[in-house]
């Protein structure tokens, strides 16, 4: 059983992503950045949520996850469409960085980054409407892998709302029009976080045809 820390739990992907943790047996603490977003989790098998601002320093990040006993760390924050690209730096980029950092500073090797299918791909990034958001992502990823943190990056095609099928491919390059539904990443990162073998890896996914633990053998 692990304390897994989820920052950006409040988000379309983090919520679910905390829900199905918790029910694999793990106890999860449900990062967010308000009290008032507790009351979402009170429901929740194993999930406690925290207080967890990506504003804040390297050492409140850490003091976070020392005062919980977290061992695993999710990053599936982000600033979110409605802002511009100041935020982006500040929340996608910045905020991902220190809170490597601060797992550095805590003891704690295990961390997995969601992503976005692309971020490698510069080619596309600025005819994409989200250059910004991409050159973010890029840069939170390589400063990930040159870390020395144990990390998995999941990078996920376009996300939709529809219902999970349980099933993805892992691709070498991104296509135009492909997505993914938002709880079956979270069924991913569930299935990675509980498979060293995934270590120092990262993974393109989409909407597709194989089982998820098929797909990580």
């Amino acid at each position: 059983m692990s304390n897994v820390l989820v920052i950006g739990a409040h988000g379309h992907v983090g919520i679910h992503m905390v829900e199905k943790i918790g029910k694999t047996g793990d106890n999860v603490f449900a990062g967010v950045r308000s009290d008032k977003q507790f009351a979402e989790y009170k429901d929740m098998e194993n999930v406690s949520p925290v207080i967890f601002d990506l504003n804040g320093t390297i050492e409140d990040m850490a003091k976070v996850y020392t005062d919980n006993d977290i061992d695993k760390i999710v990053f599936s924050a982000g600033s979110g469409g409605a802002t511009g690209d100041d935020q982006t730096l500040i929340i996608d980029l910045d905020g991902a960085v220190k809170s490597m950092l601060a797992a550095k500073q805590a003891g704690i090797t295990r961390y997995v980054m969601v992503s976005a299918m692309g971020a490698d791909d510069r080619s596309f990034w600025a005819d994409s409407g989200l250059h910004g958001y991409y050159i973010a992502k890029h840069y939170a990823d390589v400063e990930l892998r040159n870390s020395g943190l144990e990390y998995t990056i999941v990078r996920p095609s376009a996300l939709t709302n529809d219902e999970e099928t349980g099933k993805v491919d892992v691709i070498e390059k991104r296509v135009a029009g492909m997505n993914i539904p938002r709880r079956d990443v979270a069924n991913f990162v569930v299935a990675v976080l509980h498979d060293d073998k995934t270590i120092n890896h990262i993974y393109e996914i989409t909407s597709g045809s194989s089982d998820i633990k098929a797909v990580l053998q």
